[in-house]
């Protein structure tokens, strides 16, 4: 299957693999997201183009979680963790799942009796001296430290004083689609106008405004002032702004290590101000999520943490041990869409997030870096090593990939030193950079290794994606994909269009 990135396109990768060792023929995210399938089976693609964005917890889902509650059994583990109910057969362990992690409206319910006692003295309205003024607008706020957080490093993170100092800067995000339902997200406040980062997915379907919620717990209406479905990026901007925000400190994304410790902090299920911590499991890993429409992908070298993130901690931040923004977490890998966070979550680096908002916050569109080729995955062999790549299978005319002389045939191996472990892979990281910017392609061609240098143009949008040449299995020769159907059914519809094949 061939990939164009010049117009949102609907990727897969079956021989990606630029980012762990592979045994021979296997995907490398097929190794680390689901069993491998019966010999002779067709393996699904991990990352699945066509998943929906996936409520979290939908009201047949909390009906559920309360009548389990109220007969005394633990929904999440019916039989205790980990055990299977005598005479049933253990459940099979179910394909790997990706989806954007923005929650349903009430996502979760927190049940609890709270009993009064001891009650020492009742005012009166003739009481006076228990009767003191008061303000709303002081209610849950606390001084907060300076960022970086000082004393707080990498080899000794102090997460409690790195979650005081950026409590105030991470907000809850409740969005209504006018039909009665809607979703939960999270954002972080990038400035002190009142403007907010988001994920698309988290505020795509607003009827309106969009209501925000603080730390403190004061409640404002924003406007949606541009998003971008391309990286599922979106600012929002407080209507009636305070003037006492507290804007995020933005960090570097470049210098992300694997192995780091990291923070998320969110809105996951609503529970608003949730912390959860962990590594940084690895960097630059291609991940495709569905878009707006079943025509679009969001392709992304993202950030993957093993922090636990849940549906509902879209759009919020994910935090280094100073307290610094170093990405935007947008969607986890499941086994199933019933399933939470199994440890792999994936975050938009900042670096990226800071080029989009920026955009989006001046004119409200964003710009993209436009190579101009069509891609497959593909492999090529020179100086007695053999690697994967993005093998080119059209050229644009007077595009930059034209004007640099590149060919169809041509694998490109590495992007400016990075290796290119297939067509998603050099998608992302051209996404990554600005129309302009000057990049070096490591390019085989007849077994030759050659370095071309390449100046990125901005794409051009279009309303409809046109197949390129060389897509034969394109999504639009299809016909479209149909609706209705639950991410199993899509993944088998998926496979009988001969989806995945190279």
């Amino acid at each position: 299957m061939v990939i164009d990135e010049r117009s949102h396109p609907m990727t897969t990768t079956p021989d990606n693999g630029a980012t762990q060792p592979l045994a021979a023929g296997q995907h490398p995210q097929n190794q680390a997201t689901q069993p491998l399938p019966p010999v002779g089976a067709t393996r699904p693609h991990p990352t699945n183009p066509f998943t929906p964005p996936h409520p979290a917890a939908p009201a047949d889902q909390r009906a559920a979680y309360e009548a389990a509650q109220r007969a005394g059994q633990d929904p999440a583990t019916p039989h205790g963790p980990g055990t299977t109910p005598p005479g049933e057969v253990p459940a099979r362990r179910e394909r790997s799942i990706w989806l954007p992690v923005t929650g349903a409206a009430a996502a979760a319910a927190i049940l609890a009796a709270i009993a009064t006692a001891g009650i020492t003295h009742t005012l009166s309205d003739g009481d006076a001296s228990n009767d003191r003024p008061a303000s709303l607008a002081t209610i849950g706020r606390e001084d907060n430290d300076s960022v970086p957080v000082a004393g707080s490093t990498a080899e000794n993170p102090n997460w409690e004083a790195v979650a005081d100092a950026v409590q105030e800067s991470v907000v809850a995000i409740q969005v209504s689609d006018g039909n009665g339902s809607g979703s939960q997200g999270s954002g972080v406040i990038v400035d002190e106008d009142g403007h907010i980062v988001t994920n698309n997915h988290v505020v795509a379907g607003a009827d309106g405004q969009v209501q925000v919620t603080l730390t403190d717990g004061r409640l404002f209406q924003a406007d949606v002032i541009g998003t971008d479905p391309t990286t599922d990026l979106a600012v929002i901007k407080l209507t009636d702004a305070p003037d006492d925000l507290t804007p995020a400190e933005l960090g570097d994304s470049s210098g992300v290590a694997v192995g780091q410790p990291v923070m998320a902090v969110g809105n996951p299920l609503g529970l608003a101000n949730t912390v959860t911590t962990g590594i940084v499991s690895a960097v630059d890993r291609p991940v495709s999520t569905s878009g707006d429409s079943a025509d679009e992908a969001i392709v992304t070298n993202a950030i993957q943490i093993d922090a636990a993130v849940n549906p509902g901690n879209s759009g919020g931040p994910l935090f280094d041990a100073e307290g610094l923004v170093i990405g935007i977490n947008s969607s986890i890998a499941t086994l199933s869409s019933q399933s939470g966070s199994i440890g792999l979550g994936f975050a938009i680096p900042v670096d990226l997030v800071k080029n989009i908002a920026t955009q989006l916050i001046e004119d409200g569109t964003a710009e993209h870096a436009f190579l101009g080729v069509g891609l497959s995955d593909g492999t090529a062999t020179a100086d007695g090593v053999t690697r994967h790549g993005a093998v080119v299978e059209s050229v644009s005319d007077g595009s930059p990939a034209a004007d640099a002389g590149l060919q169809v045939g041509d694998t490109i191996v590495a992007i400016d030193d990075q290796a290119v472990g297939g067509a998603e892979s050099l998608t992302a990281y051209v996404r990554e950079l600005v129309s302009g910017a000057k990049s070096t392609l490591t390019v085989v061609r007849d077994g030759r290794t050659t370095e071309v240098d390449v100046t990125l143009a901005v794409r051009p949008e279009t309303t409809t994606q046109q197949p390129q040449e060389g897509q034969g299995n394109s999504q639009d020769q299809r016909g479209g994909v149909p609706e209705g159907l639950s991410p199993e059914e899509m993944w088998e519809w998926f496979q009988q269009q001969g989806g995945g094949q190279g």
